[in-house]
């Protein structure tokens, strides 16, 4: 990453950030292509994402038809014989099985990507084809939107896109996870509280009062935890949230599509906890809250610079419009735009101000990380809440099929992130599967403690969203029970692995870092908080390889000492320091492993050790 970054988590003003005179991505992208037929037809559109493109009178194109991914090009659909039916739902399970449950059909587009459209009718009876097939194969469709197109026809001819998501069986929906970082104060439980609750706030925090888990949460009104909501939408594509369903277990059972927000603390002292929850919690995309009465301030910039280093899109709400002026909105979005547009973020704003950006938003953030959509909303008067849930609605997973099988195949490995003792069912663990599978009855090992070592333990029962599941797949979240098994053994950092595996302890690591912010000179013997996946610890600097001493923005390669107990690491994991104002990302490139493991001879023979 450029080391440019540092000029999020410095102290300096926006002085320096000049204003770029184009927002619009390079490309011939989905969106660009809509936006000039739309532009065409509607010359008053106000997006800024699409206001410097100019109408034309060529038939705009897409890119061509990929063979992979959940994106398929129809033209149309019209009496199809009854082995061609069959072969477009066979078809339509290949998309759905790339898109992990959801695929986009473009109607009236050939697979080169030409936008020809279709009549009125023509549509009309591909979409009833579509219906149909997306029934045989269980699924439902929503038409996300229709366009007309400019193709020098005196008829006027349209395309559709239709988003078709499974049916959800045994808990086998779309689980997306997003954290939801800004400044104290910025709104941030509160919005989820209406997204969550259904409800909208009264003005005075009442919409946020469920997500709190501490009694002096409630009283100060600030997150200090890490604390998790759910939102789900059913397969035609409407929100199933606590307004209809009174239990988690109803809104995984009707929800075809799950979003699981990991509320995170705003306020500077409760810093350590913010970075946890986004390194180890594995989001998939964060929201970043903003105030649009205070703007960018306090540890806005740095949580965008947080997330941005962990490589985590980002897409921005503008909250509490309601209590300002339009022009104070503005200005808050001219600061938001000049961030992040500046060399260390390089990022393309996008304003959402209607349902059709919304649509293209979600698109674009999907294939683009430099896309960062903007929304501005209140959770009193309910103003652009819809905008919001069309764009969650819609946003697809980042990875697809093929790397999910992938991970699933290899051996169970599970990060511990809380630990809690539950009345009658014993020990329960909570965290996020990062590869293979685990179910109920399984034997793992869990460690290291602070003697290097691993103890067996069995997999009572799993919940995931608080309701039972038997099965738990790569890169989902979950709460195990542990049976009678000893809390006093367990830490957060831990991780519970198949006891075939060979896990590499260490205590000594090498990493190559970019030093971001330091007021001095970073140097041997400076300790920091190192933060990697779900280990939080303080480390030692043994050594500055090449150098005496690093100053901000500077590259080098590091060797850290854990200073209280080994950790399971593994190479290439992201890594990400800090103390104080001192601040620095990068990588693990080496692990000094402290010795090879064995099954212990001892007399319980509950230990792997060295």
């Amino acid at each position: 990453m450029d080391a440019r970054v540092s000029e999020l988590f410095g102290s300096g003003n926006d002085s320096g950030a000049q204003e770029v005179a184009s927002n619009v991505m390079p490309g011939n992208s989905y969106g660009v292509a809509l936006k000039k037929s739309y532009l065409k037809n509607h010359k008053k559109s106000k997006s800024r994402f699409a206001r410097n493109f100019k109408p034309s009178n060529n038939p705009p194109y897409l890119p061509p038809e990929a063979e992979e991914g959940n994106i398929e090009y129809k033209l149309k659909l019209i009496n199809p014989t009854q082995y061609r039916f069959e072969h477009l739902a066979t078809q339509m399970k290949w998309r759905l099985q790339e898109g992990r449950g959801e695929a986009v059909y473009q109607i009236g587009v050939e697979d080169n990507g030409m936008l020809a459209g279709l009549s009125e009718e023509d549509l009309r009876t591909s979409l009833k084809t579509l219906h149909e097939l997306a029934e045989k194969v269980g699924a439902d469709i929503t038409v996300l939107r229709e366009r007309e197109v400019d193709f020098d026809s005196d008829v006027p001819r349209k395309i559709a896109e239709v988003l078709i998501r499974k049916v959800p069986d045994d808990q086998q929906f779309l689980d997306l996870r997003v954290a939801v970082i800004g400044n104290v104060d910025s709104g941030k439980s509160t919005l989820l509280g209406v997204l969550t609750q259904g409800e909208l706030d009264n003005g005075r925090g009442r919409a946020r009062l469920n997500l709190f888990r501490h009694l002096h949460e409630i009283q100060t009104g600030r997150t200090s935890s890490i604390s998790f909501e759910i939102l789900g939408f059913n397969s035609k594509g409407e929100v199933v949230n606590y307004s209809e369903s009174r239990t988690a277990e109803e809104i995984c059972e009707s929800a075809s599509k799950m979003l699981t927000f990991i509320d995170l603390a705003g306020h500077h002292k409760y810093l350590k906890t913010t970075i946890f929850g986004l390194t180890s919690y594995c989001p998939d995309f964060a929201m970043l809250v903003v105030s649009a009465n205070t703007g960018i301030a306090g540890t806005t910039r740095e949580h965008l610079g947080i997330a941005m280093a962990l490589k985590v899109p980002i897409f921005i709400v503008i909250s509490k419009v309601d209590l300002c002026t339009r022009a104070t909105v503005e200005r808050t979005v001219r600061q938001l735009e000049r961030v992040l547009k500046q060399p260390g973020c390089n990022k393309v704003p996008m304003v959402v101000s209607s349902t059709d950006d919304a649509v293209t938003a979600a698109q674009q953030f999907a294939q683009s990380p430099n896309i960062t959509p903007i929304f501005t909303l209140s959770c009193v008067t309910g103003e652009s809440l819809d905008l919001i849930k069309v764009f969650l609605n819609i946003i697809p997973p980042l990875s697809n099929s093929k790397e999910q099988e992938e991970l699933m195949q290899q051996l169970t490995e599970f990060q511990v992130d809380e630990i809690y003792t539950v009345p009658e069912v014993g020990t329960v663990v909570g965290g996020t599967l990062s590869s293979g599978i685990c179910r109920e009855g399984d034997d793992l090992v869990v460690g290291p403690t602070d003697l290097g070592q691993f103890h067996k333990l069995t997999i009572e029962s799993i919940q995931r969203n608080r309701s039972a599941c038997r099965v738990l797949r790569a890169g989902q979240a979950a709460t195990l029970a542990l049976g009678n098994f000893e809390r006093s053994l367990l830490r957060k950092g831990m991780v519970m692995v198949s006891p075939e595996m060979d896990p590499t302890i260490c205590w000594m690591f090498e990493a190559e870092i970019v030093l971001l912010f330091h007021a001095k000179t970073f140097h041997k013997g400076f300790q920091v908080t190192v933060h990697i996946g779900n280990v939080r610890q303080t480390a030692t600097v043994e050594a500055v390889c090449g150098k005496e001493e690093l100053r901000t923005g500077e590259k080098a390669v590091v060797v850290f000492k854990f200073i209280k107990h080994p950790e399971y690491l593994k190479v290439g994991a992201k890594l990400l320091f800090r103390e104080g104002v001192t601040k620095g990302i990068g990588h693990v490139t080496k692990l000094q492993p402290i010795a090879q493991y064995r099954l212990s001879s001892s007399e319980d023979d509950e230990t792997l050790k060295p």
